[in-house]
């Protein structure tokens, strides 16, 4: 299972909607729109991903 970044969904990478390759690693999404919006800033989905729960 991967996380989707961009909704937080866990994700089958064979049953993703869609993937993208940022700085080597590869990313999976549940929708396209998410694949989207991660791919417009990826910065900020990462930034967001890293930071602990409730901050």
């Amino acid at each position: 299972m991967e996380l989707d970044v961009v909704c937080g969904m866990m994700i089958l990478p064979a049953e993703a909607a869609g993937k993208s390759e940022y700085k080597g690693k590869t990313y999976y999404f549940c929708s396209l729109g998410c694949k989207k919006d991660f791919d417009k800033d990826p910065e900020k989905y990462l930034s967001q991903a890293a930071k602990p729960a409730g901050s």
